[in-house]
């Protein structure tokens, strides 16, 4: 059986997640400390594991998370590190990580990013695609209100391709 999309409902524990493998969306929403983090994340792993072979030419992978637990960081790592491994070199994995405004004002750098969100500590050695870090600073309606890339190579980037 082929790759299908993967959606799984978001609980006052767990976030909402949206694997389209149509569009190369990738979003995880909301609040995650789940009690079982190996059955929650565990299909999303296997899934991404699939993708990596069938990917879209970008992927976005939206990490809009306003709070996870360690289990979470670690299940998240564990994603991202099999992303970074897009089996086409010419591919680019887009992560947009959003933040409070307050956060994303501290962010100066990767070293910055890696400090407020640890599963991305270090996916630019790892990464063999290329690779981009846009940051949202959002308030506290969850609007964005700032915007920057931090981290990117690539020079195919177009940023209509990026929005």
């Amino acid at each position: 059986m082929g790759l299908t999309n993967l959606i799984i409902e978001e609980t006052l524990k767990t976030p909402q997640i949206d694997l389209n493998k149509f569009t190369g969306d990738l979003i995880f929403s909301g609040r995650s400390t789940p009690e079982n983090a190996d059955k929650l994340y565990g299909p999303v792993l296997n899934w991404a594991e699939q993708y990596i072979h069938q990917a879209r030419p970008f992927t976005h992978l939206k990490l809009n998370l306003d709070y996870f637990n360690t289990a979470s960081a670690l299940w998240l790592t564990k994603i991202i590190n099999v992303l970074v491994h897009i089996d086409e070199p010419d591919y680019v994995l887009v992560v947009h990580l959003f933040l409070s405004v307050e956060e994303f004002d501290k962010i100066e750098g990767f070293d910055d990013i890696r400090d407020v969100f640890i599963p991305v500590a270090d996916i630019y050695h790892r990464a063999i695609n290329s690779l981009c870090i846009k940051l949202y600073g959002t308030n506290e309606k969850g609007e964005t209100v700032k915007e920057t890339f931090v981290f990117f190579e690539a020079e195919q980037f177009v940023n209509s391709e990026l929005a």
